[in-house]
């Protein structure tokens, strides 16, 4: 299934990516943002904040976004 990751730390992009059917928040999450703590980002699903064991759904917009500053 696709759903569309945005991704706000750096640079950010955007792009549909095709995942696994009952794919979790945290299991997406281990998977994009290797070396990152999701305590350290709000991670967003259709703009609402998401539980870690929230299953994604087809066309799902993921959002990930820094709570704090990244010290160089």
């Amino acid at each position: 299934m696709t759903i569309l990751l945005i991704n706000n730390d750096g640079g950010g992009f955007a792009d549909h990516v095709d995942i696994a059917e009952q794919t979790t928040v945290a299991k997406l999450f281990a998977d994009t943002m290797t070396g990152r703590k999701a305590r350290d980002l709000l991670i967003r699903v259709n703009r609402q904040p998401a539980a870690s064991d929230q299953a994604l759904q087809p066309g799902d917009r993921v959002s990930i976004t820094p709570t704090r500053s990244r010290a160089p």
